[in-house]
């Protein structure tokens, strides 16, 4: 899909609204301009957050692990590689 839209004071521009929808985007979201040389790109900046918590539970659910033997767990593998690490000097 192509638009062909016109830049505006300040050099805003209005993304039609088939593309916010299409790639859900709000007021205030961000956006990656990326400069190509010849012309750029623009892109939806997503926060990686929401998808690694949601990977985060599902697999919590499907192992049966409590959010605190997963923390314990993590201070426990921090504790092994801080201790790797020093041992390695």
């Amino acid at each position: 899909m192509t638009k062909i839209v016109q830049m505006r004071q300040r050099g805003s521009i209005t993304i039609p609204t088939e593309i916010r929808n299409r790639y859900q985007l709000d007021d205030g979201d961000p956006l990656t301009i990326v400069d190509l040389g010849e012309g750029f790109f623009i892109s939806p900046k997503r926060s990686v957050l929401p998808k690694l918590v949601a990977e985060m539970e599902q697999l919590r659910e499907k192992y049966n692990v409590t959010l605190e033997e997963l923390i314990t767990g993590v201070i426990e593998k921090r504790k092994a590689e801080q201790y790797s690490m020093a041992a390695d000097r």
